[in-house]
């Protein structure tokens, strides 16, 4: 069986294959999707860089292989090694001969689509311009890794949403673009990208590292980078990957290491179940690979574990760190002042969101239900989706200030109590004349 790769990191990786000993002569492709920016956010590519590393020993080609990633962690002036990320403390080099297909600017949702979709004319001229070119007996593994809210991926400047994705799905389905689809995703309320959306009887399968309407979890907060190295779900597939002979595991022994390892949220499987009775090699590759003995560890022991955070609360605990670990009272100053400054970015995006909702709600006890009532699932999808949209336009660029996707779930209050999306849509153009901001982690 040939193998493909298509790897997307906000960056993405295409991959076209090698033969694999399987039941067909199809091809394996992945994807790889890192959907942010910035060093605040160095975990979403690391992560992605870690799994094209993966993919890359197990007997993909690099021509077969898609990344789509902003790529500004690297060279990052914050970045004392140039050219380095690492996906762990003192961990190797994840960086070091990733493809870079995607980046910066191209990274955009609509871009992955097309490139999902293998619509080469629309990536002409964008990037190295790879598709994936399957067919009926091909198989595709698709990583996303980002932040996210209910029924949204984010990219660095915009947003996926769960219906667009789907429907993408069902249409390659119906395309016979291929034979069977795993996708791992890494977000915040990831399991909405999925729940009423992903068929049970369509050849895909997937798993969300947290459920639809919980935060997904940071870790390995490190002393010398003050920042993230990666994130649990991710990083737990992967650690079990590196040390696991894939060959001969399946995915659903690796779906109950990792929901037992990661215990930060609830990772959950999506879509056609019994897919999981294949081995990790059928989506991942099957080049014989060098294991590494890292992991798995006892929970008082787990480094990732042990220094996990919800990823809404990374950016303050980074901040925390440098104040703590400052070299005198000067430079512990400018870091909570660093500190104050987020708080109060963080406090204007729930300012005016507040002064939207009073906008529209005849009283402030219904004002305050739609504030305070947190968890929450789409039902009405064309109301959320047009409020979104309009909050993104007027208010908030979902993709350039990611604490604002954290308080969506207004939204899906507000359309679920029965205020017309006109309304809403009204309240943003009256209350949002700010300049455009950016960076409101």
């Amino acid at each position: 069986m040939k193998v493909v790769v298509l790897a997307l990191l906000v960056s993405t990786c295409l991959v076209q294959g090698r033969q694999l000993q399987q039941d067909d002569q199809g091809t394996l492709w992945a994807v790889l999707v890192a959907g942010s920016s910035s060093w605040f956010n160095y975990r979403h590519q690391a992560d992605v860089c870690h799994a094209y590393q993966i993919l890359h020993k197990h007997g993909i080609p690099d021509e077969n292989i898609i990344v789509m990633m902003a790529d500004d962690i690297a060279h990052n002036s914050e970045n004392p090694h140039p050219g380095v990320i690492i996906n762990r403390p003192n961990g190797p080099n994840v960086y070091e001969g990733v493809l870079k297909d995607y980046t910066g600017l191209d990274v955009t949702p609509e871009n992955f689509l097309n490139i999902l979709a293998g619509n080469e004319k629309a990536m002409a001229g964008i990037g190295s311009g790879k598709v994936i070119k399957s067919g009926p007996n091909d198989r595709i593994f698709v990583n996303l890794v980002d932040h996210g809210a209910p029924g949204i991926f984010g990219f660095p400047s915009s947003y996926l949403y769960a219906r667009d994705l789907n429907k993408a799905i069902k249409k390659m389905k119906e395309e016979n673009k291929f034979k069977e689809m795993t996708l791992y995703v890494e977000a915040c309320e990831s399991g909405s990208l999925f729940e009423h959306h992903l068929p049970k009887d369509i050849n895909v399968y997937a798993l969300s590292a947290s459920s639809p309407s919980e935060s997904s979890y940071a870790c390995y907060l490190d002393d010398e980078l003050d920042t993230y190295l990666g994130d649990v779900f991710s990083i737990k597939w992967m650690e079990d990957t590196d040390r696991e002979d894939i060959t001969k595991e399946t995915l659903e022994k690796q779906f109950k290491i990792v929901h037992k390892e990661t215990t930060t949220s609830d990772v959950m499987e999506w879509g056609q179940l019994n897919i999981n009775a294949e081995t990790v090699s059928t989506f991942q590759g099957s080049g014989k690979a060098e294991l590494e003995d890292y992991g798995p560890f006892y929970p008082s022991d787990d480094p990732c574990l042990n220094s996990s955070v919800s990823n809404p609360d990374a950016p303050r605990q980074i901040l925390r760190q440098k104040i703590d670990q400052a070299l005198s009272a000067e430079e512990a100053d400018i870091w909570r002042k660093e500190l104050e400054h987020l708080n109060n970015n963080r406090k204007f995006v729930r300012d005016v969101l507040r002064d939207v909702v009073y906008v529209v709600a005849p009283d402030a006890v219904i004002a305050e239900q739609m504030l305070l009532n947190v968890g929450r699932t789409v039902n009405d999808w064309d109301c959320y989706e047009q409020v979104v949209e309009s909050f993104h336009k007027e208010c908030f660029n979902l993709g350039w200030n990611p604490y604002a996707l954290r308080h969506l779930y207004t939204f899906i209050n507000m359309c679920d109590y029965g205020f017309a999306p006109k309304d809403v849509i009204e309240a943003h153009q009256k209350v949002c004349t700010h300049p455009p901001v950016t960076d409101i982690q």
